[in-house]
């Protein structure tokens, strides 16, 4: 397996619901090639994550978005779930912290209905991304190209972009995203 060993890999999620396999499944292939997994959420306490509609388990959160450092992070991973990429979008502190991972070039992974967020910062226009399909529209007249695919890494700007539909497509997007932060 590539080595992420030394990287520090920021998870950004709101406080609740994130799709549990996808924020813990990527963390854990993060760690497993040796980086640090940090856990970033709009507000200091916990995080609850959901198996899709069903309460799941409680994450401490490490760090706010708000006292997060872009330049102490090696990457950006937003896992997805319906309702916590539609809060994260909400605030302005997780869009200007979206949008200073692009400004320095480094890596963003999206899953599921993450690239919601990805919107909301503007950064997704001449980029190829894919989603959970009823994003497409949304993701289309942002002005990025989607496609129906289990992973997408696009380099067709200031960062590598990294995208996968849903917790089916782990494996891939895990794989992704250990390649390119390694």
């Amino acid at each position: 397996m590539t080595s992420v060993a030394s990287r520090k890999i920021a998870f950004l999620t709101a406080n609740e619901g994130v799709e549990q396999a996808e924020l813990t499944e990527p963390w854990k292939a993060v760690e497993r090639a040796g980086g640090k997994s940090v856990l970033v959420s709009i507000e200091a306490g916990k995080v609850q994550a959901f198996e899709h509609l069903d309460k799941a388990d409680v994450f401490d959160v490490d760090v706010t978005v708000a006292d997060a450092d872009v330049d102490s992070f090696d990457a950006l991973v937003l896992p997805g779930g319906v309702a916590n990429p539609d809060a994260l979008r909400m605030d302005k502190d997780v869009v200007a912290f979206i949008r200073a991972f692009f400004d320095a070039g480094k890596p963003v992974a999206a899953i599921c209905h993450a690239p919601w967020t990805l919107v909301e910062a503007d950064v997704v226009k001449g980029r190829r991304v894919t989603s959970w399909a009823s994003l497409q529209t949304d993701l289309r007249n942002a002005g990025a190209e989607w496609v129906d695919e289990p992973v997408v890494v696009d380099r067709n700007g200031p960062n590598v972009l990294i995208s996968s539909r849903k917790p089916d497509d782990l494996p891939a997007f895990n794989k992704a995203i250990v390649e390119v932060v390694g």
